[in-house]
C-alpha cells in the first residue's frame, strides 16, 4: 500500500499532469482501495498489447500508459532493422482518437514516421495497412469487444500479425526500463505532420482492402444479389468497410439497425459490446421482427468479430454460434472449390485448441490438414506466414475461432469481421438456392458428423486480490487435478505450461473425459477473468446439451478451489 501511496503522490505532483487525470486522482484521495486498484502494478503489456479501464494510474489506460508503451516499441524499433514506419488506426471507445494522435507524436519524437487513418477504422484495416504501407509495426487503440470503461492499444508486427511472443518480450523489456514521465519523447503533433513525420494514410489504402476482401469470393455470387439484411456495426467501425462491401457484391436489400449504426463509446444499448452475447445482438433481433431478413449480421467495435443470425423456421431468429459458422463456412469453402476444381494441393486449414472438435471429421472429408494452435487468431496468422515462407500460401484455406473470428485469405493475418461477412453471404445464398438456411446446413452437417456442442463459462475474478486468487486456482488444478467431472471419467489431462505439446507454452488445462467429452481452463489474456471451455457430442443436441449443462456445474465446483 505505501507504494501505491508513493506513485499517487508522484503523479500528483507533476507540474504538467493532464487536468482530467489530476481530477480522478484527486476524487480518490481518501479511498485506499482506489488507490491500490489504480497503482498496485503496470499494465500488462503482452502479446495483445495493452488493455484495461481507462482511468488515472499505472494499472489504467491513460496518456501516461500509452506513451510509455509507445516509447518502448519506439526503442525496439529503432534498435532492430525493422522499417521505421508505423500504420495506426482507433475504433470508436472513448479516448480512441486521442491514444492514437499521442501514439503519432511518441514515434514521431522518435524518428518514426506515423501513418494514421483520418477517421476509426476496423481492426483488419489496419492489419492490411501494415503490409500495403511497408511499415515495421502496427497499433491499433482498440479493446475489441470489452465493455465501454475499457480501452485497449494492440500491436501488430511488419508482417500484419498481432506480434509474436518473442517481440512482445522485447518491448516489454524496452517498457520496463521507461519512466512515463521523464523518459518519453513527445513531439508536437502539427509540426510532425508538416515534417511529414505524421501522414494520414490515403482512401486508397482502405479501397485496396476492401477489394482484396472481394477477390476472395468462393464461388459464383449466384443468388448473393437476393440477400434481404440487417446489420448492426454495434456502435463501432464496421459500418464503412462492410458497407462498401455490400455494394461490390451487389447485395441492396441491407437495413442497419438505427440505434447502433453510429460510432459511439458508450455502447448504450448493449453493455458488452461482443455479438457473441445475445443482448448485443438484441437490437437487431428485434429489427428482425419487422423487417425478415435472410440474415443478420453483427460486427463488434473494431470489427474483427462477426455473430449471425438466421431464421428459425418458427417465426424468429436463432443465433449462429462460433464453432457452428466455423464449420459451416469450413464445409462451404470444401465442398465449392472441390466442385470448382480450384482446392490447391494439400489444402490446410487452422483452428484453436478451444475451438470445435468437429473441425476434425469435417477436414478429414475433404482431404485437408487440420493445424490447431494456441488461443488467439495471432497463432492462425503465424501458420499462414509459415506457409508463405515455405513458398505455398495458396495452401491456407480458411482459419477460424469459436469466439466469432474467421479468415479464408492471407490478405490479413488477424480475423476479420469484412471477410466473414463476404463469407457468411456466399454461403447463405448458396444454400438459400436449395431452398435451405444456415440453420439447415449446421443441422444436416451435425446429422453427418455427430452433434458437437459447445459451451463457455466465464468466472470473474476483479482486482489485485482476484488476480492472486485466479493464480492460486491454477495452481491448485495443477498439483490437485481432478480424477472425474460431471460423472465422467479423466481419461487423459494436457498442460499447455509444459513442454511436448508442440505449441508455445500457455496457461490451459485440458481434460479430456470418456465419452469423447472435454473440458479446458484457460485465464483471459485481456480480462480478469478465468474461461472453462465445455465440448461435449452426442447423437442428439439435447443429449450433447446435457452433458455441457453438467460440465458447467462441474466447472462452477472448479472455481471454487482457491
Amino acid at each position: 500500500m505505501d507504494h501505491c501511496k508513493e506513485l499517487y503522490a508522484r503523479w500528483l505532483a507533476q507540474p504538467a499532469l493532464d487536468d482530467a487525470v489530476r481530477q480522478e486522482l484527486a476524487g480518490i484521495a481518501d479511498d485506499d482501495a482506489a488507490i491500490t486498484d489504480c497503482f498496485y502494478r503496470d499494465l500488462e503489456f503482452g502479446t495483445g498489447g495493452l488493455r484495461g479501464v481507462i482511468g488515472a494510474g499505472t494499472n489504467r489506460m491513460n496518456l501516461y500508459t500509452v506513451r510509455k508503451a509507445t516509447q518502448g516499441l519506439a526503442d525496439y524499433l529503432n534498435a532492430s532493422d525493422l522499417p521505421k514506419k508505423v500504420a495506426i488506426a482507433h475504433d470508436s471507445r472513448h479516448n480512441g482518437e486521442l491514444f492514437a494522435r499521442e501514439t503519432a507524436r511518441v514515434l514521431a519524437a522518435n524518428g518514426i514516421t506515423a501513418y494514421m487513418y483520418p477517421r476509426l477504422e476496423p481492426t483488419p484495416a489496419l492489419s492490411w495497412a501494415v503490409r500495403y504501407l511497408g511499415c515495421g509495426a502496427g497499433v491499433c487503440v482498440t479493446a475489441s469487444h470489452n465493455p465501454a470503461k475499457y480501452n485497449g492499444y494492440k500491436v501488430y508486427g511488419a508482417d500484419g500479425c498481432p506480434i509474436t511472443l518473442g517481440a512482445a518480450e522485447k518491448i516489454l523489456a524496452a517498457i520496463e526500463k521507461i519512466d512515463c514521465f521523464d523518459d518519453v519523447r513527445l513531439a508536437d503533433f502539427d509540426a510532425a505532420a508538416a515534417a511529414g513525420k505524421i501522414v494520414g494514410i490515403d482512401d486508397a489504402c482502405l479501397d485496396d482492402f476492401v477489394q482484396a476482401v472481394y477477390d476472395l469470393r468462393v464461388g459464383d455470387g449466384a443468388g448473393i444479389d437476393a440477400l434481404k439484411l440487417v446489420y448492426t456495426p454495434l456502435n463501432g467501425t464496421g459500418l464503412e468497410c462492410v458497407s462498401k462491401l455490400l455494394k461490390k457484391l451487389g447485395v441492396t436489400h441491407v437495413t442497419v439497425v438505427p440505434e447502433q449504426e453510429k460510432p459511439d463509446g458508450d455502447f448504450p444499448t448493449c453493455p458488452y459490446p461482443n455479438p457473441e452475447i445475445r443482448e448485443a445482438m438484441q437490437k437487431g433481433l428485434e429489427l428482425c421482427d419487422k423487417v425478415h431478413p435472410d440474415l443478420l449480421l453483427g460486427t463488434d467495435p473494431d470489427c474483427d468479430r462477426c455473430g449471425t443470425a438466421v431464421p428459425d423456421g418458427k417465426g424468429g431468429y436463432r443465433l449462429i454460434t462460433g464453432n457452428e459458422m466455423g464449420i459451416i463456412l469450413l464445409d462451404y469453402i470444401c465442398r465449392t472449390r472441390m466442385a470448382q476444381g480450384t482446392m490447391p494441393a494439400d489444402p490446410v486449414a487452422v483452428t484453436t485448441i478451444v475451438s470445435t472438435d468437429m473441425a476434425t471429421p469435417v477436414a478429414k472429408k475433404y482431404g485437408v490438414e487440420l493445424r490447431r494452435t494456441l488461443t488467439g487468431f495471432k497463432f492462425i496468422g503465424e501458420q499462414i506466414g509459415k506457409l508463405e515462407a515455405e513458398g505455398h500460401p495458396d495452401r491456407y484455406i480458411f482459419g477460424f475461432e469459436e469466439s466469432y473470428g474467421y479468415l479464408s485469405g492471407a490478405h490479413v493475418r488477424d480475423k476479420d469481421a469484412v471477410n466473414a461477412t463476404l463469407l457468411v453471404c456466399e454461403a447463405a445464398a448458396w444454400y438459400a438456392r436449395q431452398g435451405k438456411t444456415l440453420l439447415d446446413a449446421i443441422e444436416a452437417l451435425y446429422k453427418e458428423f455427430g452433434y458437437y456442442r459447445n459451451a463457455l463459462c466465464s468466472f470473474t475474478f476483479e482486482g489485485e486480490s482476484g488476480m492472486h486468487a485466479m493464480q492460486q486456482l491454477m495452481q491448485n488444478l495443477r498439483t490437485d487435478a481432478p480424477t472425474a467431472l460431471a460423472g465422467y471419467a479423466v481419461e487423459g489431462c494436457v498442460d499447455y505450461d509444459t513442454n511436448g505439446t508442440g505449441l508455445p507454452r500457455a496457461n490451459v488445462l485440458e481434460y479430456r473425459l470418456a465419452g469423447g467429452h472435454k473440458l479446458m481452463v484457460r485465464p483471459s489474456g485481456t480480462e480478469p477473468k478465468i474461461k472453462v471451455y465445455l465440448s461435449a457430442v452426442g447423437e442428439s443436441e439435447a443429449a450433447a446439451d446435457a452433458v455441457n449443462e453438467a460440465l458447467s456445474q462441474a466447472a462452477a465446483r472448479l472455481m471454487q478451489q482457491q
